[in-house]
């Protein structure tokens, strides 16, 4: 009877909305407890999908640090008063930290706003602001990026060369010609004069 009774006050108070923070047992410090929530990503239509079963949440830059559970839930034991800094990192979403203020002078206010928007949240539900893209979509094919690229200006540079050089020369003075075919000799081959 015992057994059952506390196995049903245990699923009662994890159904309840939960506080920020409640006093540790311990007495040593604060138990923040708070929810990651992804909106339309479920596995088998409940718990949390499996990018958000490896998310990492991350309490004063690594401090401390736990893991999100398959109902989406975190806690973090043991923290003492003050202002605290929680972080959410995970594989293909983008959060928003989550700035939790713990006061020491008046056990059990507890404020928690997150820091992008300075949003005041009532519960720690974590929701990403958006979705993290890794990698960048492929550019179709054009002619003008074929241009703009070192190759076709090489390749560009070099049929100008082949095709208006040929005109350069033949609009040329024949003695300018002749010089300039004498210049060449002395100056690049030493040995031929």
């Amino acid at each position: 009877m015992k057994l059952a009774l506390l196995l049903f006050f245990l699923l009662v108070s994890n159904f309840l909305p939960s506080s920020l923070a409640a006093p540790s047992s311990s007495g040593d410090g604060y138990t923040i407890t708070g929810r990651v929530k992804v909106e339309g990503m479920t596995s088998k239509g409940f718990g949390v999908s499996s990018k958000l079963l490896n998310a990492k949440i991350i309490l004063n830059g690594g401090q401390s640090v736990t893991f999100v559970r398959a109902d989406g839930y975190f806690t973090f034991h043991n923290v003492p008063a003050g202002t605290h800094l929680i972080e959410v990192a995970a594989l293909g979403y983008f959060f928003s930290p989550v700035r939790v203020d713990i006061s020491a002078r008046f056990p059990g206010k507890i404020q928690a706003a997150l820091t992008e928007n300075r949003k005041v949240l009532h519960e720690l539900i974590l929701e990403p602001l958006r979705e993290e893209q890794y990698y960048e979509i492929r550019e179709p094919f054009s002619i003008m990026s074929f241009l703009k690229s070192p190759m076709g200006l090489m390749v560009g540079f070099m049929l100008l060369v082949i095709f208006v050089m040929p005109k350069l020369v033949e609009n040329m003075d024949p003695e300018e010609i002749r010089r300039a075919q004498e210049e060449m000799r002395t100056n690049f081959l030493p040995g031929s004069s």
